[in-house]
């Protein structure tokens, strides 16, 4: 079923979407950050899939996997002269390391877990490891390296670090949420996903810390008169590209890149 949630989520008569228990919507996506490099646009395309009736960050998890090398296949299949161009002019040894992917499951551990390799790591980084902070470019493509060159899911962020609608995981002192980021070699972040807060009081309490209660009272609305545990996850489409293909700048995989700046009047 293709539906854009964020869309029916603003209107509560339209609360009977959950009927759908998996939705996906595939569209542009804007981004607020001034980033000029290799890995962003101002625009790009995202597959976004929300799951209803799931309590387990491992079936977000597994929907990932299974979308990315359901996808990965059939663009290998399907698109053998298209790809094999790429692989020979581009990056003659990707096609070996994607079809040998397929044949792997992807590795988990949790950001706790990624910060402590972080910091035991031989080599310098630009930007200081430490628990709290969010993990940078140059600590993704060293956890996958660390990892065996697969992909790699790092769960269960800190609660300060992620935005107000994913699930509180209520595990102690270090406060985390139940969210995820599949991490894939030479580019970083991929996916980026979490279970979704359906709890009232809990939304109710971080909106309220946030300052954001009155402008998300429409939200509210939705937890208020009935949820259900959801959750789910979204793709940006170049970086998918750039994997696949071994393209090392975003720019390079959309027919007309935006970026800052660049629509002259």
């Amino acid at each position: 079923m293709l539906l854009d949630e964020r869309c029916l989520l603003q209107n509560p008569a339209n609360e009977q979407q959950r009927a759908f228990t998996h939705v996906f919507t595939f569209g542009p996506t804007f981004r607020a950050e001034n980033s000029q490099s290799r890995r962003h646009l101002a625009e790009f395309y995202m597959v976004e899939a929300e799951l209803s009736f799931t309590e387990s960050l491992q079936d977000i998890m597994q929907v990932m996997e299974d979308l990315f090398k359901t996808a990965t296949s059939t663009v290998l299949s399907k698109c053998p002269h298209d790809v094999e161009l790429f692989h020979k002019y581009i990056a003659p040894a990707q096609k070996g390391r994607l079809e040998q992917m397929l044949k792997k499951r992807f590795v988990t551990i949790t950001y706790s877990e990624a910060v402590e390799i972080l910091k035991q790591a031989s080599q310098a980084f630009t930007f200081k490891p430490e628990w709290g902070c969010d993990l940078q470019t140059e600590h993704e493509k060293y956890l996958v390296k660390h990892c065996g060159e697969v992909p790699l899911f790092v769960i269960n962020y800190p609660y300060d670090l992620k935005p107000f609608y994913m699930r509180d995981n209520e595990d102690g002192p270090q406060h985390t949420v139940a969210a995820v980021d599949l991490l894939v070699p030479g580019i970083g972040e991929l996916c980026g996903g979490s279970l979704r807060e359906e709890r009232l009081p809990f939304i109710e309490s971080r909106l309220q810390r946030l300052g954001l209660a009155d402008a998300y009272q429409w939200y509210l609305d939705l937890r208020k008169f009935g949820s259900v545990p959801h959750g789910g996850f979204g793709m940006g489409f170049e970086r998918y590209l750039q994997y696949i293909l071994g393209v090392d700048n975003i720019k390079d995989v959309i027919p007309f890149p935006r970026f800052s700046h660049s629509c002259l009047l």
